[in-house]
């Protein structure tokens, strides 16, 4: 099976549909389907937060999703089946999904490696924008993507 039959990526407005995407990924061959849905939160540092609105330039953000794919496909003791990526854009509510990475594998540990992988690096390295809409009618918030700074600063404003 090629790269390009076990790669699914889609950046759109829609609301994510979690069944439709694991009957993407599944396949006859995977004994494990791992998934990470990131939802709206609420609050942020005790502040009340009503949506978030991402932004980004589609072709460039599925460019990167697509090498951060391939590059799970290529590891992980080549035990990945398929892997299915989608990132809302747009205004995302409290409660709502803005990101379901669904990666299927023959054993449990390569997936749920692999999500983990996959998540962290998709933030870390895809140019899509969040801001942070708040419920006190406060400054409104461009957040970068800022994945492990507790390790790095405990400080750090994000």
């Amino acid at each position: 099976m090629s790269e390009e039959s076990r790669i699914f990526i889609e950046v759109s407005e829609d609301i994510i549909d979690l069944n439709h995407w694991y009957k993407i990924v599944s396949d006859d061959s995977s004994g494990a389907i791992s998934s990470f849905l990131g939802t709206t939160r609420n609050e942020f540092k005790g502040k009340g937060v009503e949506r978030l609105e991402y932004e980004t330039y589609k072709p460039m953000a599925i460019k990167e999703i697509e090498k951060i794919c391939k590059t799970v496909l290529n590891g992980f003791d080549s035990d990945i089946k398929k892997i299915g990526v989608v990132h809302r854009i747009g205004n995302v509510p409290v409660g709502e999904s803005s990101i379901l990475i669904v990666i299927s594998s023959g054993h449990r540990k390569s997936s749920l490696e692999a999500v983990h992988y996959t998540i962290d690096t998709i933030k870390s390295t895809v140019p899509i924008w969040k801001k942070e809409f708040y419920t006190d009618g406060s400054e409104n918030q461009w957040k970068g993507n800022c994945e492990s700074c507790h390790f790095n600063n405990n400080n750090h404003p994000h």
